[in-house]
C-alpha cells in the first residue's frame, strides 16, 4: 500500500538540494565551455619569404600570445593544401608582397572571423586593406554554419532516444543491437537529407554524410545498449548522462576543438558527439580529409558498445 502521509521536512530539503545539484551540474556542463572558448593554439599557415614569416610570426604571438600554431611554407599551393586537409584552419599569404588572409569558414565560422580581424592589423594602416578570401565557404543557404551546429543535439538526443526506446520496447540482444543499427542508417539518412537538401547546411556527398551521421548516431546507441545489458537503468543514465553534459558541450561543432578550455577539447574528439562533427564537417566540405580519425573514435564506441551487449548475452 501506498501511504499518503506527506513526506518529512528533511526528505523536502534533500530533494532541492539535489535538484539544486543538477541544475548547477548542468549549467556548468554547457556554460563552461562557452565561456571560456578562447583562440589558442588554433594551427595556420604563413606562405612566404623568410623573414617575411618570421615577422608576421612576431607580430601575432605580441597582438595574440599562443593563439597559433604556425606551419612556414613557402607558396600560396602549400598554404592552400594544408587548408583543404584540415591541417591548417587558414592561412596568412605573404609571398606577393601585399599579405593576403586565406580563410575556410567551413572548417569553424569562429576562427574564420578571428582571421578575417586579423587582416585590419596587417594593412598597418595602409589603403587598401588586406584581403582576405574564404577558400572553403560554408553554404550559401548557411553562411553562420547554423544547421551543422544545431544538428549536433539530435545526433546525441537521437543515440539517447534509440536505447532507451529499444531496451523499453524490444526483448533479446540481437533484436535491440539490429534495431540499433537499422535506426542509426535511417536517421542518417534522414537527418542528412533535412541539413543538406532543406536547410541546404551540407555539400559535399550525400550518401557519405549520411554515413558520417549513421555511424554517429550508431555508436551513441550502441554504447548505451551496452552499458543497460550489464548494469541496467544506472548503465542506461551513466552513459546519457555522459555522452549529453560532457560529449555534447565538449563536441566543438559550433566552433572548433581548439578553443575549448584546456584539454576539453582533446578530450570532446574521443566522444562520439566531437567526433562524429568533426568526421560530418570532413565528408560535407572537405572531401574526407582528416576523417580517420573520428571514424576510428566512432568505431571504436560501436564495437565497444557490441561487445558489451555480447557479453550481457553470453552471461544470460
Amino acid at each position: 500500500m501506498t501511504s499518503d502521509k506527506p513526506s518529512s521536512w528533511p526528505q523536502v530539503a534533500a530533494t532541492v538540494g539535489l535538484l539544486t545539484v543538477i541544475i548547477s551540474v548542468l549549467l556548468t556542463a554547457f556554460a563552461w565551455p562557452a565561456v571560456r572558448s578562447t583562440v589558442h593554439d588554433i594551427p595556420i599557415a604563413v606562405a612566404g619569404p623568410a623573414p617575411a614569416v618570421q615577422q608576421v610570426t612576431a607580430a601575432l604571438q605580441q597582438r595574440l600570445p599562443d593563439a597559433f600554431e604556425i606551419t612556414a611554407v613557402d607558396n600560396t599551393a602549400a598554404a592552400e593544401q594544408l587548408i583543404r586537409d584540415r591541417e591548417a584552419y587558414g592561412a596568412i599569404d605573404l609571398t606577393t608582397g601585399k599579405p593576403q588572409v586565406i580563410t575556410a569558414s567551413a572548417a569553424s565560422a569562429p576562427v574564420s572571423q578571428t582571421l578575417t580581424a586579423l587582416a585590419a592589423g596587417l594593412a598597418q594602416g595602409e589603403t587598401p586593406a588586406v584581403a582576405a578570401r574564404d577558400l572553403v565557404p560554408l553554404p550559401a543557404d548557411d553562411p553562420r554554419g547554423a544547421g551543422l551546429a544545431a544538428g549536433a543535439l539530435p545526433l546525441v538526443i537521437g543515440g539517447i532516444m534509440a536505447a532507451a526506446l529499444l531496451t523499453a520496447r524490444l526483448r533479446g540482444t540481437a533484436q535491440r543491437v539490429t534495431g540499433a543499427l537499422a535506426f542509426a542508417v535511417a536517421g542518417g539518412l534522414a537527418m542528412a537529407a533535412i541539413l543538406q537538401y532543406w536547410l541546404g547546411s551540407l555539400g559535399g556527398d550525400y550518401l557519405a554524410n549520411a554515413g558520417a551521421i549513421a555511424l554517429s548516431i550508431g555508436a551513441t546507441a550502441l554504447t548505451l545498449l551496452g552499458l543497460e545489458s550489464l548494469l541496467g537503468v544506472a548503465g542506461l543514465g551513466l552513459g546519457a548522462a555522459t555522452m549529453m553534459l560532457v560529449g555534447n558541450p565538449l563536441s566543438g561543432v559550433s566552433s572548433a576543438p581548439q578553443m575549448l578550455p584546456g584539454w576539453s577539447g582533446e578530450l570532446g574528439q574521443l566522444l562520439p558527439p566531437g567526433a562524429g562533427g568533426s568526421l560530418l564537417r570532413s565528408t560535407a566540405f572537405f572531401d574526407g580529409a582528416a576523417a580517420t580519425h573520428p571514424i576510428v573514435v566512432l568505431s571504436s564506441w560501436l564495437v565497444f558498445g557490441a561487445l558489451l551487449c555480447l557479453a550481457s548475452a553470453l552471461r544470460s
